[in-house]
């Protein structure tokens, strides 16, 4: 697994990770749900009614359950610093653009560790901006890849949820993005340039991966 050091800017990161942005919606989000269903579960216990007891221990659960993912997700997902140190370095490639923002193709192997080889796909992520890029498709966007599953025991060979953080959306420094970029074969940044047409079906596919068949990978990653 090819990996990526270099210092976090976490200013910067704070400011234009999206990563970090998505986690934080998440959690805010959580937060004001919980607060609604434990007001919610006050105003039912208040009715002093047989069925609105039952209506507020359903509210309880929901409002406990919304307060654990308010605390979970940061913890599940991790610091900006773990992310880059433990995410495996991908090549990515700016595919679309769009007046919302961009698309990005990525190479990843989305394989488990216990999987029998490498399970190569290409993957999707919309992104509303790529400080340090220029915003047009075949722009070359070194990245980490952040791998997960929707649940605690993963089903099959390949991870459910895969997605590309630019190492742009960590640094500032040009020199950084350049070293990482030299970092990835020359064959895969190829293989990306080959195929950026591929990228709405990638998008609109399940989990906004699709897997490569291993005939059409180079001969570097076979």
């Amino acid at each position: 697994m090819r990996r990526f050091e270099f210092a976090v800017d976490r200013g910067h990161a704070k400011a234009v990770n999206e990563t970090i942005a998505d986690v934080r919606r998440l959690r805010m989000a959580a937060i004001v749900l919980a607060v609604v269903l434990g007001a919610a579960t006050a105003v039912l216990i208040s009715l002093d009614h047989p069925w609105s007891y039952i209506l507020s221990v359903v509210f309880a659960i929901g409002a406990a359950t919304s307060l654990w993912v308010a605390i979970w997700a940061p913890r599940r997902v991790g610091s900006i610093e773990k992310l880059y140190a433990e995410g495996p370095l991908v090549a990515a490639v700016v595919s679309e653009a769009r007046s919302d923002g961009l698309t990005l193709l990525a190479l990843v192997d989305v394989g488990l560790p216990d999987a029998a080889g490498a399970r190569y796909a290409f993957v999707t992520r919309s992104v509303r901006s790529l400080p340090g890029h220029n915003a047009t498709p075949g722009e070359r966007v070194p990245s980490v890849s952040v791998l997960a599953d929707r649940t605690v025991l993963p089903t099959g060979d390949t991870w459910q949820q895969v997605r590309p953080m630019p190492i742009a959306w960590g640094t500032r420094d040009g020199e950084v993005i350049a070293r990482a970029i030299a970092a990835i074969d020359d064959a895969e940044w190829q293989l990306l340039a080959d195929n950026l047409s591929v990228s709405e079906k990638v998008r609109r596919a399940e989990n906004n991966h699709l897997l490569v068949n291993p005939k059409d990978l180079p001969p570097e990653l076979r």
